[in-house]
């Protein structure tokens, strides 16, 4: 099998450790992963501010770039949504406004080879447990796009369970958005900033020392949100902590 990791900007730029420990955590489950050094934006931020022409050469250059592999994992549900949701509403938009079928032609091979990183472990290499050590009380904050778009389920939490050494609590409201939601965020700051509140008291109230999810953007927006309420809580993204071993333990 021939995979390849697509990073997304974010971790990209922000967050690298999360890539490094999604390679560390694939290849100690015997799986080698390529990392496409051609791979750019996938178009999610322009497509949901309205952009969506200008999203079309970005999901061509994700097809270009990632069509000659078996699987595609990415460590980003809210990405691995924009493939798997809307590159075929891209290509049925471009069809009926006349344009032809050859978008939607081109983005169909990479759209059902696309995996968010939880679902790649248990649906595709079939295993929970991955030999993980975290020795920590971990809450797990299901973002909407894994939940809503991606149907991610227990999946997430069926590793965490998994993992030696972690004791994993229950988020109250786990299921509400924690209002980040990209350039929602920026065009409704009080409203956002006012559901990140929300969250973090609910994720501060489980006496948890981390709290987990499975997309940087959201763990940003809740970061900053627990930085200033001064909730003495970490953020952590989950393939960090599947990548921690008794050898090699994560922070």
């Amino acid at each position: 099998m021939r995979v390849a990791l697509f990073l997304t900007c974010v971790n990209d730029t922000l967050y690298p450790d999360t890539g490094r420990a999604a390679v560390r955590l694939l290849n100690r489950l015997g799986v080698d992963v390529d990392f496409p050094v051609g791979q750019t934006c996938c178009g999610q931020a322009h497509y949901n501010t309205g952009y969506r022409h200008e999203a079309e050469p970005l999901a061509r250059r994700y097809a270009e770039v990632f069509g000659g592999y078996d699987a595609i994992v990415t460590p980003s549900g809210s990405c691995g949504a924009m493939v798997r949701e809307l590159y075929p509403r891209m290509g049925e938009r471009a069809r009926a406004e006349g344009y032809g079928d050859t978008l939607a032609a081109t983005l169909a091979p990479v759209v059902p080879k696309t995996y968010e990183l939880t679902e790649f472990l248990v649906d595709v290499l079939g295993v929970t447990d991955v030999g993980a050590y975290y020795p920590h009380t971990v809450t797990y904050h299901p973002t909407c796009h894994g939940l809503r778009v991606l149907g991610l389920g227990d999946r997430p939490r069926r590793l965490l369970r998994a993992v030696k050494g972690l004791e994993l609590v229950e988020l109250p409201g786990a299921e509400e958005c924690c209002g980040f939601g990209g350039t929602f965020a920026l065009k409704n700051p009080e409203v956002s900033a006012a559901m990140g509140a929300d969250k973090v008291r609910n994720a501060a109230s489980t006496g948890a020392e981390v709290l987990c999810a499975a997309d940087n953007s959201c763990l940003m927006h809740i970061g900053g949100t627990m930085t200033r309420l001064r909730t003495g809580m970490r953020p952590v993204h989950i393939a960090e902590i599947l990548a921690s071993t008794e050898e090699e333990p994560a922070a």
